[in-house]
């Protein structure tokens, strides 16, 4: 990490420096994570090297509605839950990457206040671009409070040109406070060149409501590592993702539906496609606490491969500390089902178009959740450009 300075720490400007260095002297004395944790395990991390980067910045957008208050700042971490360890819900201590997310944070804070409802979406974009012949590694932050018995839809999407070779180490802090709805839609349309180690941690508390969606179709080797903790009785969380990767790409899941108080209810989907030579790998946990009586959780994971060299892995976990509880997981990885592709090419449909209305309606069961129906449509377009790509290159090989 020869570039992650104190220096490069001090030249942020942020009023907040001793905390950073603080996080910037425990990131250098931590270890880079390898394949044998098991929190890395199947992933690319290997691969990475960080003294190939300099810290940077994105340039980021935030466009939100009256109601809400909003802070770009990199040093606002007045009630940044992340830097308040006896709000941290990870049993696991920190890596390098949050601590160095921690020290060269770029934050952005929106606070809803109490019984505030706000009807359009908070969009955030992120766009990152590196000068020629040079790696930038940014650290967006985006802290989310939600007052009781508020509202919020916020939008947030990572975006950088072909080519780019940047590291992106994204932060999300979710706080929704009791009786708040609160929803949260993260997109990926990175290069398939830039590297992205996402990790996201929300906390529900009594009555709230809680949905964490991601699509992920862009980035070389994109991770979302998703903790949701369940802290108040009657508190509900739903995450869904669709994730698309071909060429080499790999998207990378780790999830964690972590019920700490009774009556809670979490449920998650996930689906994904992979096809050419690229790989993705859902690994997630469902945790029920002793004093979590009554509480249910499902967890379901579905993967397509659409081509030979492609792959996928799914490992689905429960780990249950009480009873009276309704838990259940199921995961599937294979190949379009010839039934179905049967079905359309005997109606006349020719065979690249019966495999693409398979995937689109594949994917359509997460795409009719995400939280802003319009971009769903853009989304959904994204995907099929994809498909036409995977077409369009089996056309053109030769026989």
């Amino acid at each position: 990490m020869l570039a992650f300075t104190p220096d490069a720490v001090r030249a942020l400007g942020a009023d907040d420096v001793a905390m950073r260095l603080e996080s910037l002297v425990c990131a250098t004395a931590t270890h880079l994570p390898t394949t044998d944790e098991e929190v890395w395990r199947y992933s690319r991390i290997g691969e990475l090297d960080l003294d190939d980067f300099v810290p940077g910045r994105s340039v980021t957008t935030v466009e939100a509605p009256e109601g809400i208050v909003t802070t770009e700042a990199a040093n606002d971490h007045s009630n940044d839950h992340s830097n308040d360890h006896s709000n941290d819900h990870s049993d696991d201590p920190a890596d390098v990457f949050q601590l160095l997310n921690t020290a060269f944070a770029d934050a952005i804070v929106i606070r809803v206040p109490a019984g505030r409802i706000i009807v359009e979406p908070v969009v955030v974009t992120h766009t990152i671009g590196t000068a020629a012949h040079t790696r930038s590694a940014v650290f967006p932050r985006l802290v989310l409070e939600a007052g009781a018995d508020s509202e919020v839809t916020v939008v947030e999407q990572f975006v950088s040109p072909d080519g780019d070779r940047s590291l992106v180490v994204p932060h999300l802090e979710v706080h929704a406070a009791q009786g708040s709805r609160v929803k949260y839609l993260g997109v990926n349309l990175l290069s398939t060149t830039t590297w992205s180690l996402g990790h996201q941690r929300a906390i529900g508390e009594r009555d709230s409501t809680t949905l964490l969606a991601t699509v992920a179709l862009g980035g070389d080797y994109a991770r979302v590592r998703t903790e949701v903790r369940l802290t108040g009785q009657g508190a509900t969380t739903r995450q869904i993702a669709l994730y698309f990767a071909d060429g080499t790409q790999m998207h990378d899941f780790r999830t964690l539906q972590d019920h700490a108080a009774p009556k809670t209810n979490s449920d998650l989907l996930f689906k994904g496609a992979v096809q050419d030579h690229a790989r993705s790998v859902y690994t997630g946990l469902i945790k029920v606490r002793e004093n979590a009586k009554g509480s249910v959780a499902f967890q379901t994971n579905r993967n397509l491969t659409l081509s030979n060299g492609a792959w996928a892995e799914s490992v689905p976990n429960l780990e249950i500390e009480t009873n009276e509880v309704k838990c259940s997981h199921a995961s599937t990885v294979g190949p379009i089902d010839e039934d179905q592709r049967f079905y359309l090419e005997s109606r006349g449909i020719p065979p690249e178009v019966a495999e693409r209305l398979v995937v689109l309606g594949f994917f359509d069961e997460v795409l009719q959740q995400l939280p802003v129906g319009p971009l769903a449509t853009e989304l959904r377009a994204r995907v099929a450009a994809k498909l036409h790509n995977r077409v369009a290159a089996l056309q053109s090989s030769p026989a």
